[in-house]
């Protein structure tokens, strides 16, 4: 990180448009932050007494800074806060999903210190998108923080001298119990609701400019029918394996992708009957944590068959909010025991579906709000084929042409709403000094433009071809997203490899690499029809940054990996186990280990019973360039290393709900789960905790449940932020072919 990005700016008369927020700047050093994020919140916690309660707040984080109010202080100048303090750079912060808070659902943020997890609070907000906008204002805290340690003695001592912020627990002060508490109920049709308060709009953020990425999925859609305004597609590629059809429904809506998120989500009866004609009737069984649940309903059959009596099912929910501001909801039929069939109904399977929800970018804050909404499903209906060519069949009486109709009904439905169709997705108000601020730390702020970098073995062209530029309001300049596959392809095969000479000591010769001197427990593939093995296939089945990304946001296929996989261990552990590479019986304590010049060891750690790891050994055949990218990962600061660890995964074989789940969008795992850093010697050792993640731990639960039939593409780099770092390059690859969760070995002691 460098000084541009936290720039100092001298507080100007007027200037401030949060009211009496610059003698708070002053008094903290003299310094007008550059950024700034202010919004209403919930504030959960349990009192002295043992009382749960839910006080509405408003936040206020200025730089490193955190303030919390009872009231707005921009309307009221001179309020003191009644929370104050500092946002270290050891505070992790985890999206714990949604909740039930006096009788309304509420998106809830967990809050820890990484060195002391006895220190803990929680937030909660209206929406995840929301929680989303705040996760990205503590992350910018927390480097804001990193910044400041690494300006030398002065400044670490002046932070440690200053007041960790504390959000745990009870005011002492406060004497009263959930204060203002009638401020949070409404009464009206249907249970009493928590009022949703949100911040107001601001257009004067750069952090409100919306990235769109570009998608390649690992289909070949074809529009055959149009339904009400939707377009119904089928993948070609799908239907030569001879199984069941994949075929999805597409529409815009014109309202906001956390709107229509929460539309699906609702269980309300009066709401769902104005748009689902098929599942209106159903109600929530158990939560089972933050992100899933169990859904009962009943369904009349009779609406599309004669003959059909009545049923019920049972089905539970699972849903995701990506790091690019897509929301996924995968159902799944299920069974529930404690749930027999209700008399006079004969118990269903439902059939498994994705909807997906994301947001297009428009060119004017003024323009309503607009999502792109996808429904999946598979078919196995022969009734499909002649439906879909226009012909009268009994498709149309079938549970599956039910599902495709509700994404029209809720088309429908939110445009004859208009209050869901203005209302807003920007629910956390941002705003930024007068400071010249570049195109990639902007990019690094929203954190939203390094995703869908899978390549799928059948490309083609994707239907989410809306929202085609977006205008960034400090260079006005203008990117173009979502080049059609066929033009970004041509590109593509235009583009250089990286020079990657730079990473590596020149002045070194190269080590021979050797791969009968490394053993670990996973064996090494034969072919590509062998299971339960690992293999490291090419990066050209990935797309990274080119040397252009930062002014046209070109992404490139990927060349060879950096570094050699030379070994891959699956182990089974009572608890997850960290700092691996200290372990006598590892790989880098071995001769062959210690002679290497580098090497990268990525420590995954799976939550299940009994607990996992897989640990991949990457290696460099010569001295890694202190002066390098990678090199300055290596050695740089654990703040420095999450914001640039970066993973893109792709399913290439396996069940499409599994791939619909894990999808081809590259993480910042440092942004998502925990990671902890083991630098000594020769080598870096990354623990990467999985189930530090609520999201996370249901994805993998889900990969593991199939993952005897998966073959898994991983790719692991560097994230290129700066134009002297680009183009990016891939570290390593991996391929794990349909692992068998029995053959991890114990890790002896």
């Amino acid at each position: 990180m460098g000084s541009e990005i936290f720039p100092k700016v001298k507080s100007e008369g007027g200037s401030s448009e949060s009211g009496g927020s610059e003698s708070g700047a002053d008094e903290r050093g003299g310094e007008n932050d550059a950024f700034e994020y202010f919004g209403w919140v919930y504030h959960l916690g349990v009192n002295t007494i043992g009382h749960e309660y839910c006080h509405l707040r408003f936040l206020y984080i200025r730089g490193k800074y955190m303030e919390m109010y009872k009231r707005d202080p921009h309307e009221n100048p001179g309020l003191k806060p009644i929370r104050r303090g500092v946002i270290n750079h050891t505070l992790m912060v985890e999206e714990i999903g949604r909740r039930r808070v006096n009788h309304g659902d509420l998106y809830v943020l967990r809050f820890y210190n990484r060195l002391d997890e006895s220190k803990r609070g929680e937030i909660a907000c209206a929406s995840p998108g929301e929680v989303r906008k705040w996760m990205e204002a503590f992350d910018r805290a927390k480097q804001q923080a990193d910044y400041d340690l690494s300006r030398g003695q002065s400044a670490r001592d002046k932070l440690k001298l200053e007041s960790e912020i504390n959000l745990a627990g009870h005011r002492p002060r406060v004497r009263r119990y959930a204060h203002g508490l009638k401020q949070l109920i409404r009464i009206g049709q249907g249970p009493e609701k928590l009022l949703r308060k949100s911040s107001k709009l601001g257009a004067k953020s750069e952090s409100d400019v919306y990235f769109e990425a570009d998608v390649v999925e690992a289909h070949e859609w074809k529009c055959v029918r149009t339904l009400d305004g939707v377009r119904i597609f089928e993948d070609m590629a799908n239907k030569k394996t001879g199984k069941g059809v994949l075929v999805k429904a597409v529409a815009v809506v014109e309202a906001s992708a956390d709107t229509v998120f929460d539309v699906l989500l609702s269980l309300d009866r009066h709401q769902r009957y104005e748009w689902d004609t098929l599942t209106g009737d159903v109600e929530l069984i158990e939560s089972l944590d933050g992100h899933c649940d169990v859904v009962y309903g009943t369904l009349d059959l009779r609406k599309l068959s004669w003959w059909q009596s009545k049923r019920d099912f049972v089905f539970s929910r699972r849903w995701f909010h990506g790091q690019d501001g897509t929301y996924t909801i995968l159902h799944f039929p299920t069974e529930y025991k404690k749930r027999p069939p209700k008399s006079g109904y004969r118990r269903i399977k439902m059939i498994a579906c994705s909807w997906e929800i994301s947001n297009i970018g428009t060119s004017s804050s003024l323009k309503p709000a607009r999502c792109l909404v996808t429904l999946i499903l598979e078919i196995r209906s022969k009734a499909w084929f002649k439906w879909k060519n226009n012909e009268f069949c009994k498709f149309e009486r079938t549970l599956p042409f039910g599902m495709l109709s509700q994404v029209a009904g809720l088309k429908e439905y939110i445009g004859a709403n208009p209050a869901l169709t203005f209302e807003s997705s920007t629910v956390v108000q941002s705003k930024t000094s007068g400071v010249s601020i570049s195109s990639n730390e902007l990019e690094d702020a929203m954190g939203s433009d390094e995703f869908y970098d899978a390549i799928g073995t059948d490309s083609s062209s994707s239907d989410e071809d809306s929202g085609d530029e977006v205008s960034s309001k400090q260079d006005k300049k203008v990117k173009l997203k979502n080049v059609s596959w066929a033009i970004a392809s041509l590109a593509l095969k235009k583009t250089l490899a990286p020079d990657t000479s730079k990473e590596l000591n020149p002045d070194v010769p190269s080590l021979t690499l050797d791969p009968s001197q490394f053993h670990g427990t996973m064996r090494h593939a034969k072919g590509e029809g062998d299971s339960d093995c690992w293999s490291s296939p090419s990066g050209s089945g990935f797309m990274i940054r080119g040397k252009t990304y930062l002014k046209d946001s070109t992404k490139v296929t990927g060349g060879d990996p950096l570094l050699k996989l030379i070994a891959v261990d699956w182990f089974k552990v009572d608890e997850c186990i960290t700092n691996i590479a200290l372990h006598p019986k590892c790989l880098v304590q071995s001769e062959a280990g210690k002679k290497t010049p580098f090497v990268l060891i990525i420590n995954l750690q799976v939550p299940a019973k009994p607990n996992y790891s897989l640990v991949l050994y990457y290696a460099a055949d010569r001295p890694v360039n202190k002066d390098s990218l990678l090199g300055k990962f290596i050695d740089g600061t654990d703040s420095f290393r999450d914001s640039r660890f970066k993973l893109i995964p792709s399913i290439r074989e396996g069940y499409w709900m599994v791939k619909r789940a894990v999808g081809t969008k590259a993480c910042l795992l440092g942004k998502a789960v925990t990671c902890k850093y083991l630098r000594q010697d020769n080598f870096l050792e990354i623990d990467v905790d999985i189930g530090s993640s609520s999201v996370a731990r249901g994805v993998i639960g889900l990969v593991l449940g199939y993952v005897t039939s998966l073959v898994v593409d991983l790719a692991i780099l560097v994230e290129a932020k700066e134009e002297a770092e680009l183009p990016e390059y891939i570290l390593g690859t991996v391929r794990l072919n349909r692992v068998k969760v029995d053959s991890a070995v114990p890790l002896e002691g």
